[in-house]
């Protein structure tokens, strides 16, 4: 019995599935920064915003929920100052502190640690309890990238809102939906395959 909940607590995320701890960890980390960094490369321009749609929240999202939040945050937390140092990985190949979507990759940091966070306390391992973490992240990411709109472009919040919100809300929503799909079919496959091989 002590064996069976010691194994629950130390996979309390995806990531602590995988063998290994300290080269696993620094694995992961930089594995995630990665991830989202060829995530930003999948990105589509809307007229009239210049803030694109764009694989990183997926990624930031589901990097969150199977790292844990110190190792997503930490993840992040590379991703962004290498690209500040001049990595080509924000969206579209861009780097630096220029671009208006940079909040929202501040925001990744705080959404990752908090999504992470809410999947170690077996936030990921339903449908319903996977939206409302992937909407807490989601809504952290927007809370970040607001702010940082309206001062790069001299604008209200209103107009803030409607450049850098309003486009995107229809395809978060299918993002966290599809995220509602796959991270708890993951846990099930991983506990049929346990089931298996005990």
């Amino acid at each position: 019995m002590a064996t069976a909940h010691a194994a629950r607590r130390r996979s309390a995320v995806l990531g602590d599935l995988l063998p290994g701890s300290l080269a696993r960890d620094a694995a992961l980390v930089v594995g995630a920064a990665v991830f989202v960094g060829v995530a930003a490369q999948v990105s589509v321009p809307l007229p009239g915003t210049p803030v694109p749609v764009s694989g990183q929240p997926f990624a930031v999202l589901l990097a969150g929920a199977a790292l844990g939040g110190g190792r997503a945050a930490l993840g992040m937390v590379i991703y962004l100052l290498a690209g500040m140092a001049g990595m080509p990985w924000f969206v579209d190949g861009a780097s630096g502190t220029g671009a208006p979507s940079l909040g929202y990759v501040a925001g990744f940091v705080v959404a990752a640690a908090v999504v992470g966070r809410l999947a170690e306390r077996g936030g990921d391992r339903t449908p319903a309890r996977t939206v409302g973490t992937m909407l807490v992240g989601t809504a952290l990411m927007y809370a970040a990238g607001v702010p940082y709109l309206m001062a790069s472009l001299h604008v209200g919040f209103g107009r803030a809102l409607e450049l850098g919100v309003t486009p995107f809300l229809a395809g978060d929503g299918l993002k966290v939906l599809l995220a509602a799909g796959l991270l708890p079919a993951a846990w099930k496959l991983v506990g049929s395959e346990r089931g298996r091989s005990a």
